[in-house]
């Protein structure tokens, strides 16, 4: 079921960069998690978002290459499949000037029910959105 790929681009400042001058590996999970989430809000109406929250459950993330202060990247995500009350979403970072993969992860997501916090089955109205 893989979605159509949302894409952004980044340039890296200097709060990003770590002690040992490259971009720290936290910033790069964070980035991820703020694309998926734009991604959600700038599919579902607020109608939906106040039914629905996801939440996180297993990040998983391999570092290929570094990232440095002032470098354009691209970061990529994509709804991968979506199966009970899980989504597996997945992300690439790309350094633009050379086109080398710094990072490629994956999320996987739960759905809960807006009000109760409690797990809920992916409807059809949500696993659409992302189609």
């Amino acid at each position: 079921m893989k979605s159509e790929v949302i894409s952004k681009r980044i340039i890296v400042p200097a709060s990003s960069i770590d002690i040992r001058g490259h971009v720290n590996n936290l910033v790069y999970l964070q980035w991820c998690l703020d694309a998926a989430e734009a991604h959600w809000i700038s599919k579902s109406t607020e109608d939906i978002r106040q039914k629905y929250v996801w939440y996180v459950i297993e990040n998983n993330i391999q570092y290929r290459a570094s990232a440095f202060e002032g470098e354009e990247l691209e970061l990529q995500t994509w709804v991968h499949s979506t199966y009970g009350v899980k989504s597996e979403r997945h992300y690439k970072i790309t350094r633009l000037n050379d086109n080398k993969t710094i990072v490629d992860a994956k999320t996987i997501w739960c759905l809960l029910d807006g009000k109760t916090l409690r797990l809920t089955k992916i409807t059809e109205e949500i696993s659409n959105l992302f189609a």
